[in-house]
């Protein structure tokens, strides 16, 4: 009698590695989320896979936790399952760290959500011009946070248009005091040799707070040489 069940439980196992059981038989999500970080209505531009938002899924018996990259020109997107989650605006980002940092999202199909948030600094009305091997780049930098210290501002340049902080292949920086905050700027940069022969470059300006290691980025610009 023992010989036989070990036999059949052996069988048992068997026919499982071989054609799959069916509690092994899991399907997988078909959902979508997706939005935008925004500030007024427009994206903020950061670092990619950089500031990350969470996900937090309550109706699993141990609660489940999901990190949430968010791309350059600030969107991002994910495959869930239909139902409720969290989403939480982490801290060490270029905003402000939210007192009401959660979110109660409901997935159902494909779902687009804004994730609004208060950055520190921010740039408007930004024109970027090339001229005979330089860049001038006129912006105006806005305070958004009243406690809000400006470290410095970057301009970056590169081949690709993945550049930030730590993808570039050239980077001004420009210290606070030489800055208007609140008011118009105008910088000119040097386009580098390793770059000056390839047609065209991508640049974009970089904003950094004392109170935070992440920068607040426009949006990348391919600008024709």
């Amino acid at each position: 009698m023992k010989i036989k069940t070990s036999i059949l439980i052996l069988l048992t196992v068997t026919t499982c590695i071989f054609t799959g059981c069916e509690y092994d038989n899991f399907s997988e999500p078909t959902s979508t989320l997706s939005g935008r970080v925004v500030y007024n209505g427009e994206p903020v531009g950061v670092r990619t896979n950089g500031p990350q938002l969470e996900l937090w899924d309550d109706g699993q018996e141990l609660s489940a936790q999901f990190p949430i990259h968010i791309a350059h020109d600030g969107t991002f997107s994910a495959v869930l399952f239909d139902g409720e989650y969290k989403l939480v605006r982490k801290a060490n980002s270029p905003w402000l760290p939210e007192l009401t940092d959660t979110l109660v999202i409901q997935v159902n199909g494909h779902t687009e959500i804004d994730v609004p948030v208060q950055p520190y600094f921010t740039v408007s009305n930004s024109s970027i011009q090339q001229n005979d091997g330089t860049v001038t780049a006129d912006f105006t930098l806005n305070k958004v946070a009243e406690t809000a210290t400006l470290d410095n501002v970057n301009i970056y340049f590169g081949k690709n248009m993945l550049i930030d902080d730590v993808r570039h292949d050239h980077k001004t920086s420009i210290p606070a005091a030489d800055i208007t905050i609140d008011g118009t700027n105008s910088i000119t940069a040097e386009i580098p040799a390793t770059l000056s022969s390839l047609g065209y470059i991508f640049i974009r300006i970089g904003v950094k707070s004392t109170a935070s290691g992440e920068l607040y980025y426009t949006q990348v610009q391919k600008i024709n040489l």
